[in-house]
């Protein structure tokens, strides 16, 4: 093979590389920018995807009691019966709710929920008319008595509403001192519960 035969040979060689390497420089950009197209469009989509919650809150002060109570050993016709003892703490719980969405919320009830050891004890909040009821039959109840929140209330849109309520578990006050989770239930008709836990320490009465 001659020089020049070699020399020509060298280039074409040198030539069909650069080639190549410019061909991998547009297949690597491509790359690059189909993920970058594909990154925008799932976060569009997930962003899209994702609605505010209809009601937002805030747990404001919550309250527990312990409280023993005693039966008075007569039943409902006068006639003696054996007495019962029963351990129970009342939780009591101030709370603000606001209507964020373009709909009335209708609430239907609350649920308080204490994690203890053996796991999740839940009990349903009273009725407003109960609520002021534990206030008549243990009238030095040491809790703030404020205006009780309607487990039926409705919240029309941008409305915040404001109120207490109560739950009962019965448990003694070693066990409730030992849970390890305090939170609260809001369900809504046709909505996502709303789930708040507080943000404020318990007071103990």
């Amino acid at each position: 093979m001659s020089l020049l035969q070699q020399e020509s040979s060298e280039l074409d060689d040198a030539a069909r590389g650069e080639e190549f390497t410019k061909g991998s420089s547009h297949v690597a950009l491509a790359s690059i920018i189909a993920a970058v197209v594909v990154t925008i469009a799932v976060a569009i989509y997930v962003m899209a995807g994702q609605t505010p919650p209809a009601c937002t809150g805030e747990v404001e002060q919550v309250w527990a009691h312990a409280q023993h109570s005693e039966s008075s050993g007569v039943d409902a016709n006068g006639n003696a019966m054996a007495k019962e003892e029963m351990e129970q703490v009342y939780v009591f719980t101030l709370v603000k709710l606001h209507n964020q969405s373009k709909e009335p919320l209708f609430m239907h009830n609350i649920m308080t929920n204490a994690t203890l050891d053996d796991g999740i004890h839940s009990s349903y909040a009273a009725t407003a008319a109960d609520y002021d009821r534990v206030f008549i039959a243990y009238p030095s109840m040491p809790v703030p008595h404020g205006k009780g929140l309607s487990l039926s209330t409705t919240i029309d849109p941008g409305q915040t509403v404001e109120g207490t309520f109560v739950s009962a578990f019965h448990l003694t006050k070693q066990q409730w001192d030992a849970r390890k989770d305090l939170s609260f239930t809001f369900a809504f008709q046709y909505k996502p519960s709303l789930v708040l836990a507080p943000h404020v320490a318990v007071i103990d009465q």
